[in-house]
């Protein structure tokens, strides 16, 4: 069991971990050459250039004395942009994203101090664990916990009070936060201009009709049920096999643009590559030419799979984006029910076009429920998978318990400082370890289940990894430290004593804990403004494969808030501080230094680093709250069976009506702001379309329309046929002014760079084609793939 000096070397440890990350942070901020890693949100947005330098030395180090002096000034510059320009300039979801830990803060802050100064001292002179030193291994911050109060003693009336009052406090908070963020989702929705997802709703399951296409049958229904509000349609294509085709000229355009940089570098030599298995063996031929006839061969396989989704109608799948002249129109539709025949003509709203996840379209939707059935065996098998590492890291923290059981290792174990690092460091650490892996596991689950958004499937992925920290984390650390650290009092004692030692070790996890919040929560988040691993990739990057401006673009891939790890680590705290607020106080400072230092880091990394993905306009706030209210009952649960195991029969039944009221304020506030999350009002819908009108802006919404939905295998010829486009006019520009020619350079960068980049907003990266899309809402006249979704 950690003592005080093996917490004491692991807050210096992590300490000092974290204060050489924000140190070397701050040094390689300063840095000219690492400036696209750790300002990109600036470069996307256009409001950041790349340093100026005087000479060679400067392009990589800053010569400037006198920042040196203020490489610190990047906390408080984080704290300076407001709430509101902080929405307008990262979104709702990111500001929202931060007022979690703002939360955090207001619910600890005035509970830690009331239990440091009214439990604490009532736990260290209560005395029981003097009597049982013999008989438990315990250490001496057991004896500012519940632990330390003997059975039956009226002492418990006292922690009873607290945990009404903490829980009023945080009911109370967490209705003030609800409230507030469902105003600021209002707000921010009724403040957008206009978006294609207001207008347009996703249809699943529509019927195929013999002798009819897909989009006629789209086309026919709403024509028919919706004749004065429907607009027009999109078709949907299975082209996920043209994906993976995608994926492989990207691959080999990366190849042959590494190999062509590395040619101009040395001119006299052509690179060469083997034409065997990963270039290890076989023929030695030119690198240039080999790619180039492969990307040839490559691009009309493509050019043929693209043509052979557009002429099967097979390759038309049963979904559809409809879309409509109004919001009120596609609030009805998304909002009600189509069919008598309840498993056909499903309607909900569309994602934001960035928001698509285009690869799961193409699932039958019959399948979704033995999808979702077989992943949810698989997540349920693999929780019980982890036991078995848990229980390892759990070992580390009861070196007692672990030299009874292996003597042997006794002389080693008892080494001072191996044993301080052992305990109190280690555990944390390995913990950590077992869960780098899993929150990408669980992500690739959740594309399995079906999901068709983003923004669902890490919500999905963040439900199942909050389960998952639940049970193994929290209730397996509780459950098998406490087997192992009183195995011989397990052993030796009548089994009517095991209840008493069951209630006697659990708060003793208290310092399991705390070593896991120091390394997570600490240097853990310290290692996340550092950026280490994006930095190592972004130079690699910058000088293997970037050739310009997009290609540095790319490069930067500054990433969005991990939701599917943060917000269930986050909920984690949450339901430690909630539980040992009561039972071992002195846990709660650590999580308050917690969510002081990730609210600082985060804010900055919001504000400077992380481009979003989507907008869901805070749509992960019920899930929110809704784990926070099972962290209030798990703690009062908690506490009722640790009073029972301590004979206060005249306690505890006070502790009954708590998680009933509990309970009641939860079904409360989910019908009173839960619906602002999942419905749009109709009259805020027909608000929105009046002004629309007032401004006579409702004319040009079909093409506006027109290409919002349009699917990746579009975008990505769309590409290759404006490429050629300006390669053309540049070579027509050189021919007609032959006395003022382009410089060689320029037309290199025209000739592969991209349509330019539209506001941050609807800039997105499309994972399964590996090609940026712009969804620009600017006004056309007509389009080219009108008669794909019109039928």
């Amino acid at each position: 069991m950690a003592t005080i000096s093996d917490i004491s070397v692991s807050a210096f440890i992590n300490i000092i971990t974290a204060l050489a990350f924000l140190l070397a942070f701050a040094l390689l901020r300063l840095q000219p050459i690492n400036d696209r890693v750790y300002f990109p949100k600036w470069y996307f947005k256009g409001q950041r250039k790349d340093p100026a330098f005087r000479n060679f030395v400067g392009k990589f180090v800053n010569l400037d004395v006198k920042t040196y002096f203020t490489f610190l000034n990047w906390m408080p510059e984080a704290l300076k942009m407001s709430e509101t320009k902080l929405i307008e300039h990262a979104g709702l979801d990111s500001a929202v994203f931060l007022r979690i830990y703002t939360l955090g803060l207001k619910i600890f802050l005035p509970m830690m101090i009331l239990a440091l100064v009214v439990l604490v001292p009532v736990n260290v002179s209560g005395g029981t664990l003097f009597f049982l030193r013999k008989e438990l291994v315990t250490s001496d911050i057991d004896k500012l916990s519940i632990s330390n109060v003997p059975p039956k003693s009226y002492r418990f009336f006292v922690h009873i009070g607290m945990q009404y009052l903490f829980t009023f406090w945080t009911c109370f908070m967490l209705y003030k936060e609800y409230d507030t963020v469902a105003s600021m989702r209002l707000r921010f929705l009724a403040s957008q201009q206009r978006r294609a997802e207001q207008y347009t709703v996703l249809v699943r399951n529509v019927p195929r009709v013999s002798g009819r296409t897909i989009s006629d049958s789209v086309d026919i229904f709403f024509k028919k049920n919706h004749r004065d509000t429907y607009l027009c349609h999109q078709a949907v294509y299975n082209a996920n096999k043209f994906a993976k085709l995608v994926r492989q000229r990207d691959k080999l355009k990366n190849w042959l643009d590494y190999n062509q940089l590395k040619f101009e570098r040395k001119p006299e030599k052509r690179p060469k590559t083997k034409t065997g298995f990963l270039g290890l063996w076989g023929e030695k031929v030119d690198s240039i030419d080999y790619y180039k006839e492969h990307l040839k061969q490559l691009e009309k396989k493509m050019t043929m799979e693209r043509e052979r989704i557009l002429e099967h109608q097979k390759s038309v799948l049963p979904v559809a984006f409809v879309s409509f002249n109004s919001r009120w129109g596609a609030a009805v539709c998304a909002q009600t029910e189509q069919s008598k025949n309840p498993t056909s003509w499903l309607t909900s709203w569309a994602p934001e076009p960035r928001d698509v996840y285009w690869r799961n379209l193409a699932i039958p939707f019959v399948s979704l429920t033995i999808r979702k059935f077989v992943i949810g065996v698989t997540v349920f098998a693999l929780v019980f998978f982890y036991m078995i590492p848990i229980a390892f890291v759990q070992s580390l923290a009861n070196l007692e318990a672990l030299e009874r059981v292996v003597p042997f290792l006794r002389p080693v174990i008892e080494m001072p400082i191996i044993k301080s690092f052992l305990q109190g460091f280690l555990p944390g650490l390995a913990l950590k370890i077992f869960l780098y892996v899993l929150p990408a596991l669980l992500m690739l689950m959740s594309k399995i289940e079906g999901h068709v958004a983003y923004s669902k499937l890490e919500r999905r992925a963040a439900a199942k990894y909050y389960y998952f920290m639940l049970v193994n984390v929290f209730l397996g650390s509780i459950v098998t430290g406490t087997a192992l650290g009183q195995l011989d009092a397990f052993i030796h004692q009548p089994p009517g004593q095991i209840p008493r030692n069951i209630g006697v070790s659990i708060p003793m996890k208290a310092t399991f804990f705390i070593t896991y919040i120091m390394v997570d929560g600490w240097a853990g988040i310290a290692s996340e403004i550092l950026r280490l691993k994006p930095l190592v990739i972004f130079h690699l990057k910058n000088m293997f494969i970037v050739k310009t401006d997009r290609d540095r673009d790319r490069a930067m891939d500054p990433g969005s808030v991990d939701f599917p790890e943060t917000l269930p680590s986050l909920q984690l705290y949450f339901l430690l501080g909630v539980v040992y607020a009561v039972i071992t106080p002195i846990l709660l400072p650590f999580i308050i230094v917690f969510f002081l230092f990730a609210f600082l880091v985060y804010r900055h990394q919001i504000i400077n680093v992380y481009n979003q993905r989507y907008e869901s306009a805070a749509a992960f706030w019920p899930h929110v709250h809704s784990r926070i209210i099972a962290s209030l009952l798990i703690s009062q649960l908690l506490l009722m069976g640790l009073l029972s195991t301590k004979k206060a029969a005249k306690s505890t039944p006070f502790l009954i009506i708590l998680p009933i009221l509990t309970f009641a304020f939860h079904k409360y506030c989910k019908s009173r702001f839960e619906p602002a999350f999942n419905k749009y009002p109709l009259e805020e819908a027909t608000e929105k379309d009046e002004q629309e009108q007032t401004e006579g802006a409702e004319e040009n919404l079909k093409p506006y329309l027109a290409d919002a939905y349009l699917h990746p295998i579009f975008h990505s010829f769309e590409e290759v046929e404006l490429i050629e486009e300006v390669k053309v006019d540049a070579v027509r520009v050189d021919k007609h002014h032959a006395h003022a020619s382009i410089p060689e350079a320029r037309v290199e960068e025209i000739s592969v760079a991209s349509p330019p980049p539209q506001p941050p907003q609807y800039y997105s990266y499309d994972q399964d084609f590996h090609s940026y899309n712009y969804y620009h809402h600017h006004e056309v006249q007509s389009s080219q793939y009108e008669h794909h979704y019109q039928g």
